[in-house]
């Protein structure tokens, strides 16, 4: 789910505390994504949404989540948006989320 050595880089690459408030900015660029594809779901923005989503994801380690935005950007990118299943997003990134705050 998560890529911890991409953590243990990234960590190593800028200090603890930039890495906190790096983590602290991606969480809530991710959460204001996440919220609006959750209130109001749009075909015509997963592509761009989920790319967003997808990189932000990969710079932190969020293997998983980054794995399945990939999926859903490439089903969307090739004009099937409605295939996507936003759910098993939501449900991954909460999971990720709450095993990346545990440790």
């Amino acid at each position: 789910m998560i890529d911890w050595d991409r953590v243990a880089e990234l960590k190593s690459e800028i200090g603890e505390e930039d890495f906190a408030e790096i983590a602290d900015m991606f969480i809530l660029e991710v959460e204001e994504v996440i919220d609006r594809l959750r209130r109001t779901p749009d075909p015509a923005t997963y592509e761009a949404d989920l790319h967003f989503l997808k990189s932000s994801a990969l710079n932190l380690g969020f293997a998983q989540l980054a794995a399945l935005c990939q999926t859903g950007e490439t089903q969307s990118a090739a004009g099937s948006a409605e295939s996507v299943r936003l759910g098993e997003i939501f449900a991954c990134y909460d999971a990720s989320k709450t095993s990346f705050e545990a440790a």
